[in-house]
């Protein structure tokens, strides 16, 4: 240090400031607390002034002082500092650790509110001061920032959006026509929600023992079939949250599905009735899709090939009914 005498504005202002490292908020709360008469004291009762006439005094507003009032407040009837009327202004008193100020110390006019309040008690529910929580939720732009630059944020994003949808049907539609008219989300669903009923198709047989055949039976799966499920799905849940499982599904589903039709051709019985209920299905379907036809103003849209078809139709209908009904003949009676 040089011989230079030491100005007492420089050593205030070190002496202030160590004061405000060591306790933080504290300090200004105490001279908020020294200064400012309780409610219910008049001028004659005391020598503190009113919250109005300090801040007037201090070049702020009246709100902010208040802030620090009611934060000595609470701190005072959880016994950690003195009550207003123990404290005379200029009184000095031995104050809390710095990071205690934030538990009592509301910030924003916005805590008094239903939402502000919110807030706070989901701060408190994660462990946070819900000082911090207040100030994200005011600055919205900031939070946006932080989402837009640092992946862990958006991740944190994500989690949270993904907990409130739940309790929020309308942020759950809201969310929902984003994703419709974003293409390149419309995509990505479209791809996580086919892996995702993959990993469902393996799950069926792994958990219940059953699977569903390619005509739609619904037969109690092999033991080997169960246990490559199984083992699948191991590999499957073992992934870490991050990692693209869309390969991976395709992959089980794949060998599922092919281990099904190795299963369903090596019993001659199940074979034969997997391809009844395929043609069964079949001609349900074409049924239907014929039943739907109507011919009321046919004289507006006729033309010669549809005639036509129907008549190719009606001779391959013909083939079909003379192939079972030969097919019938030949089969023994039991």
């Amino acid at each position: 240090m040089s011989g230079a005498p030491l100005s007492d504005l420089v050593a205030r202002d070190a002496r202030e400031f160590g004061v405000y490292a060591r306790t933080g908020g504290w300090a200004f709360g105490l001279m908020v607390a020294r200064s400012v008469r309780p409610g219910g004291q008049s001028a004659d009762e005391t020598p503190k002034v009113s919250a109005k006439e300090f801040a007037e005094l201090a070049g702020c507003s009246a709100e902010r002082v208040m802030r620090y009032y009611k934060a000595w407040d609470r701190a005072a009837d959880d016994g950690m500092v003195p009550h207003f009327e123990a404290l005379a202004p200029g009184q000095e008193v031995e104050l809390p650790d710095a990071d205690v100020w934030l538990s009592y110390y509301v910030s924003r006019s916005s805590a008094a509110s239903e939402r502000g309040t919110a807030i706070a008690e989901a701060a408190e529910a994660e462990g946070i001061r819900p000082t911090k929580a207040l100030e994200v939720a005011e600055n919205p732009t900031a939070l946006r920032a932080a989402i837009l630059a640092d992946p862990s944020t958006a991740r944190a994003a994500r989690s949270a959006l993904l907990d409130r949808i739940k309790e929020d049907p309308e942020l759950q539609a809201s969310l929902a026509r984003d994703v419709v008219r974003t293409d390149d989300l419309k995509k990505a669903v479209a791809t996580e929600s086919r892996a995702a009923d993959r990993i469902g198709y393996v799950r069926q047989i792994a958990e219940s023992g059953q699977v569903k055949t390619p005509a739609g039976q619904t037969i109690d799966a092999p033991v080997d079939l169960r246990q490559e499920a199984e083992r699948h799905l191991s590999l499957l849940e073992e992934l870490e949250e991050d990692e693209d499982t869309g390969e991976w599904a395709a992959e089980a589903f794949d060998t599922m599905k092919s281990l099904v039709a190795e299963a369903v051709e090596a019993d001659p019985e199940l074979r034969v009735q997997e391809r009844r209920t395929k043609f069964y299905s079949s001609l349900q379907r074409a049924t239907k899709v014929f039943e739907e036809l109507t011919f009321d103003d046919a004289q507006d849209f006729y033309e010669d090939d549809m005639v036509q078809q129907l008549e190719e139709l009606q001779q391959a209908i013909a083939s079909c009914i003379t192939a079972l009904r030969t097919a019938k003949g030949n089969h023994p009676v039991g």
